[in-house]
């Protein structure tokens, strides 16, 4: 089944549990999704529990493969916060008509890496012969997403390829044995093993020289954010703060290293290529007019168009940046 099929099942299914449900009540908890391999401050105030101290309730924190898998537990009801859900699956969502909000950016990143195996003479310059290849991809990420991204810039024919749906860890083992010709994928671990057997096709500075980058979002659930209002902004609010404290004292890299399941040196190397861009920053930058957020959601969003989840015309329903201010 396909993602906007099984996201139209799920989304059918999720209308009639409203319908007969009692009136909502306020959260006596909060269920947030979460990436392992993906160093972020935000880990410290987990480990803390800083969260809990601000949103007065317990704080449920599970841990996912990739975004898509994110949207299905929020439209199932298992996640309230969904935190560095990748840009693509949330769009993905969205254009399925998932009730998402996106209320603020996670983090910004270089494009997610392709990685060629060793041994079949493949690079930049003459990436044309990947075609007829196999690939690994985690659909409707944001791996996916730089994938087609570098494809485009390469001048590589998408049709020709063929192409696997695997998660980075098998992916990464897929290309080790040699069934897949290159993988694109993200995690600090998975990224690491992918490149004992493979090399980067397009370096991150030739992606950002072709326009590929990346950022992932905090998204909440429609319902959620109507009638948790006050533990949303919260949630945005101590985030916010561990970034700055992190930004100003990264001492506690042990603990991120720890909650994120990476070596010292994996977790150091991963964070250094992150921005993390404040409240004040996301809403000047990223949330204005013309800004960040709003030219990559409609790239995005025409990216991953299909006949059955069409882009949207205007993208601003699903965006609420009240809960930076």
């Amino acid at each position: 089944m396909t993602l906007s099929k099984t996201l139209k099942t799920t989304l059918g299914a999720a209308s009639l549990v409203a319908a007969t449900s009692m009136p909502a009540q306020a959260a006596d908890e909060v269920n947030v999704a979460f990436f392992l391999e993906w160093a972020t401050p935000n880990l410290i105030a987990k480990a803390e529990k800083m969260y809990e101290d601000a949103l007065g309730v317990p704080v449920n924190w599970t841990n996912f493969d990739a975004g898509t898998q994110m949207t299905e537990a929020m439209l199932a009801g298992d996640i309230d916060i969904s935190y560095s859900q990748g840009l693509a699956p949330f769009i993905a969502g969205v254009n399925a008509n998932a009730p998402l909000k996106m209320v603020g950016i996670a983090v910004a990143y270089p494009a997610n890496p392709c990685i060629v195996a060793n041994g079949s003479g493949i690079t930049a310059d003459n990436a044309s012969e990947l075609e007829g290849k196999t690939v690994a991809v985690p659909l409707a990420t944001m791996a996916d997403y730089s994938f087609r991204m570098q494809m485009r810039a390469l001048d590589v024919d998408l049709d020709s390829l063929t192409i696997v749906d695997q998660v980075p860890a098998d992916g990464a083992v897929s290309l080790a044995e040699g069934s897949v010709d290159m993988v694109c994928l993200f995690g600090g671990d998975s990224i690491k093993k992918a490149l004992e057997n493979g090399a980067a096709l397009m370096d991150d500075a030739a992606a950002e020289a072709a326009g590929i980058v990346s950022f992932d979002v905090v998204s909440v659930t429609e319902k959620f954010a109507s009638e948790n209002g006050d533990i949303v902004r919260a949630f945005m609010e101590v985030t916010d703060e561990i970034n700055q404290a992190h930004a100003a004292d990264p001492s506690r890299m042990n603990v991120i290293a720890a909650e994120s399941g990476m070596d010292m040196e994996t977790t150091q190397n991963q964070i250094g290529t992150m921005i993390f861009p404040t409240n004040e920053e996301q809403l000047s930058s990223y949330f204005s007019d013309g800004g960040l957020a709003g030219t990559a959601v409609t790239i995005v969003g025409n990216a991953f168009a299909t006949d059955d989840s069409p882009a949207l015309e205007d993208y601003s329903a699903v965006i609420d940046t009240s809960f930076l201010q």
